[in-house]
């Protein structure tokens, strides 16, 4: 079996000594199939088949996401272009272009338009009957929570003037009771992507093509895929089965809150068919749960009313007594939990329901994740690390950008704007904290996150003061949060480090991240990514 070497490296292993401060760095690896077998003096002593000149570059663990969406991020180019516009009626324009061009298209989707560009966040059904009034239109925005539809959509739904309100989303309706065509979460917007036609094969595939593509040239190498149903299995399997896998995944299956008892068996079945297919790399051991919906929708569960709604506390997705009831059963099938969480009344209810899956089901080897963590109450800091719970974050949402200011800060008023995200102080209390993209809602980039966890703001201009400066951490850190921190949530072999018998899941960046200009970390370019040992990225 051939050898590797990588020399004159700066090769950050993640490792930490105890009684040392930082993290080790040595200067060369050899790794042989997909395992490294040396480091320092030690590789550079060993024949090797191939030797590569770092020239100085910096090696590290690839990176992880332990929250992503590849098929929704790798579908999002194949449907109407809704980013990057300035205001509503130039999304509808693009819309209407699109359906236009494609004619053969039953309905005309797009995924990710602006969800602030309109006052309150509610879109109007005539402004897209404007471009397209004879075939249904439904978009997805940003947070993936709200959806835009036309009068079309509206009319095949059967949401009409006086329409019942879901108990697990809301019909946005005007004075008159009229439907404006904005949806909210899955109650609202779930009998409308039911209407659709199945995606072709080719499609799908496509999708899952893209995604690896965007994960190698970034240096990702194992994602955590955080919302799976039933059809997406299938989609997964084939896609392993056609070799467009160039990274690792494990898929997260999502729990309905309205059906979740007679999904256990199904959880159990696509369980042991991944694992039964024999895709290296490809496994489905986590549940997925919403606690509640996004703040900026006013859909997330806070402890205290909404500043702009003071008769709302958001919208929990779960009863209480129900997500501990199944959180439950499925930590005793042995699967991991993941868990949503937004407003501090979601993470609360999410640490309440793994403390009492612990209590029940007695200790194992366990890794509970609670996701996003927009706002964790005070009360609440110290008991991820008690019960060793990981948090994740998605570390480029931590600035103050159009969301904060047009839908979020309003909201939440002063002081709870002043305590969102709050990355270095869970980390302090000793937690585990990982960190991901949440792609396609904002970018999968690695070094993009690690530039905004460590600085907390979105240009070098000296009036763009970083956000909450208190919960700046170091790049070493957001290094091991997107490496180690991931691998504690996975339970990798490797825990996201370098260390000879470890995974060689590698990545190579032109310039070493700590010593650049903190705002440029994003514009190091990534030479070189290894999945398993196999170059996937570069050369």
């Amino acid at each position: 079996m051939s050898v590797t070497r990588i020399e004159n490296a700066v090769v950050w292993t993640g490792v930490q000594v105890t009684g040392h401060p930082g993290f080790t760095v040595t200067d060369a690896i050899a790794f042989t199939g997909d395992r490294v077998i040396a480091l320092g003096s030690a590789a550079t002593k060993l024949a090797a088949d191939e030797v590569i000149d770092a020239g100085g570059g910096f090696i590290c663990h690839g990176f992880g996401d332990g929250h992503v969406h590849s098929i929704f991020g790798g579908l999002e180019p194949q449907f109407a272009p809704v980013r990057g516009h300035a205001d509503p009626q130039a999304i509808a324009r693009a819309v209407g272009d699109w359906a236009r061009d494609h004619p053969e298209a039953d309905w005309i989707r797009g995924e990710g338009f602006d969800h602030t560009l309109a006052p309150g966040g509610v879109f109007y059904a005539s402004w897209l009957d404007a471009e397209v009034p004879d075939r249904p239109v439904a978009l997805r925005a940003t947070d993936y929570h709200t959806v835009w539809v036309n009068s079309a959509a509206l009319r095949l739904a059967g949401y009409a003037n006086g329409v019942t309100q879901p108990h697990d989303g809301e019909i946005v309706c005007d004075e008159s009771g009229e439907p404006t065509g904005t949806l909210r979460e899955w109650g609202a917007w779930r009998p409308v992507y039911d209407l659709m036609p199945a995606l072709p094969s080719g499609m799908r595939m496509a999708a899952l093509e893209h995604a690896a593509q965007a994960f190698r040239s970034s240096g990702l190498t194992w994602v955590q895929d955080a919302w799976v149903e039933r059809k997406d299995v299938d989609t997964w399997l084939e896609a392993a089965e056609q070799g467009i896998l160039t990274f690792r995944a494990d898929l997260a299956l999502w729990a309905d809150p309205n059906r979740w008892n007679s999904q256990l068996e199904g959880f159990e079945t696509d369980r042991a068919r991944v694992a039964a297919a024999g895709f290296a790399g490809l496994s489905a051991t986590t549940v997925k749960f919403f606690a509640d919906g996004v703040i900026e929708s006013g859909t997330g569960a806070l402890l205290e009313p909404y500043c702009d709604c003071p008769h709302s506390r958001g919208m929990p997705n779960w009863d209480p007594e129900q997500l501990k009831a199944a959180v439950t059963a499925i930590d005793a099938m042995g699967f991991n939990t993941h868990i949503h969480a937004i407003g501090d009344a979601a993470a609360r209810m999410a640490l309440d329901a793994i403390e009492a899956a612990i209590i029940a089901n007695g200790p194992r080897d366990r890794r509970p994740v609670i996701v996003h963590l927009q706002l964790v109450d005070e009360a609440d800091l110290e008991r991820f690390a008690a019960l060793g719970i990981v948090a994740n974050f998605e570390p480029y949402w931590a600035k103050f950008d159009s969301w904060q200011t047009e839908l979020t800060a309003p909201r939440l008023g002063d002081d709870r704007t002043r305590q969102q995200y709050r990355i270095n102080t869970i980390m302090q209390t000793g937690a585990t904290v990982s960190f991901g993209s949440d792609w396609p809602v904002t970018t999968y980039a690695p070094l993009a996150g690690i530039q905004v966890a460590v600085n907390r703001r979105m240009s070098a201009d000296p009036a763009d003061a970083p956000w909450l400066p208190e919960e700046c951490i170091t790049v070493e850190q957001a290094l091991a949060a997107y490496t180690s921190g991931v691998g504690r949530q996975t339970a990798q072999d490797d825990d996201g480090v370098i260390r000879p018998g470890g995974r060689a899941d590698l990545v190579w960046l032109a310039s070493d991240p700590r010593a650049v200009d903190p705002m440029a970390i994003e514009d190091i370019a990534v030479l070189g990514t290894w999945s398993s040992g196999r170059r996937v990225h570069g050369g």
